[in-house]
């Protein structure tokens, strides 16, 4: 019996990038009031916003999987009350461990994956891109969903919130953008600005690119999370191990949304057994290059040794 695939989200956000101040606020008040989105006038009063920019924070929060819905409401999921609770490792996204976290649980969404992260981090195979480029490319992915008949209105938002949460954009005196104010996933470095060409309608445009650099930032055990996290929600879940290949390429893998090299993965393979207190190792031989599960650990277990002080 196979399983049916999560319907992706291609829209929600309101065309706002994700706020610095957004999560953490979140959590905070869900924690006190799960009833906190079932009125959007009392949110917006409660949060301090505009009423779409409730519903883009509700968007976020859910794609980050900060939380999701209950019986009483939304509530703060363990993961985000682990990492931005009260007693969380993180409140205020201080540390680039936990932008990327938001941006390997943004781009990994197993519920309902956001469309344009999925497909610009999964099947793009060029470093350099433009949006003339990648509005095509996402229109022939979506004719490939009998449901997924979308405007090119909403394509082209949808590119400009990837962008943009990555590369703030810069207005006329060099200032940024206030839609792109306080986006944290911009602190990365994971989209850089190439330079500009012009298109076939004879109009200026960016071209963007992948940094597919080594990334110092990614510790062994922010790796070895992310790769449990992958493993446990993948096609893979019941495999005891997987291959080199699968977790430096594979769709949805750390390898191809952290945009590492092979070197690099190699590396943190290397260091996975240290990062895991045994639990998970990299194994290499001539004919086998494999990561394996030696014993059963917890999620919470992997998020703590994140965050060892």
């Amino acid at each position: 019996m196979t399983s049916v695939p999560p319907i992706p989200r291609y829209s929600g956000h309101e065309t706002f990038v994700c706020r610095y101040a957004w999560l953490p606020k979140v959590v905070k008040e869900l924690t006190n009031d799960p009833a906190l989105f079932k009125s959007e006038d009392s949110a917006m009063v409660c949060l301090g916003i505009g009423k779409n920019m409730v519903r883009s924070v509700k968007f976020w929060a859910e794609s980050a999987q900060i939380i999701e819905d209950s019986s009483k409401g939304c509530i703060v999921t363990p993961f985000g009350q682990q990492l931005l609770g009260h007693d969380g490792h993180d409140q205020y996204l201080e540390r680039s461990e936990t932008l990327w976290l938001l941006h390997w649980k943004i781009s990994s969404n197993p519920v309902r994956p956001l469309f344009h992260w999925q497909q610009m981090l999964n099947f793009w195979h060029r470093s350099e891109f433009c949006e003339s480029e990648a509005i095509p490319f996402l229109e022939r992915e979506l004719s490939k969903d009998p449901k997924g008949q979308k405007s090119q209105r909403t394509l082209s938002d949808g590119f400009k919130v990837f962008v943009n949460s990555y590369v703030p954009t810069k207005g006329k005196k060099g200032e940024v953008a206030e839609d792109n104010l306080d986006c944290p996933l911009a602190e990365l470095g994971l989209l850089r600005i190439a330079g500009e060409r012009i298109n076939k309608d004879n109009n200026r445009e960016l071209i963007y690119s992948f940094n597919v650099e080594p990334k110092a930032s990614i510790s062994p055990a922010l790796f070895a999370y992310c790769l449990d996290d992958f493993w446990r929600n993948s096609i893979h879940r019941g495999n005891e191990s997987l291959g080199f290949r699968i977790v430096a390429s594979g769709e949805g893998s750390p390898g191809q949304i952290f945009k590492l090299p092979e070197s690099a993965v190699r590396m943190l393979l290397d260091n996975l057994s240290s990062a895991t207190s045994g639990a998970i190792a990299f194994e290499e031989s001539q004919s086998m290059q494999q990561a394996w599960r030696k014993r059963p650990v917890s999620e919470e277990a992997l998020l703590e040794a994140i965050f060892p002080f």
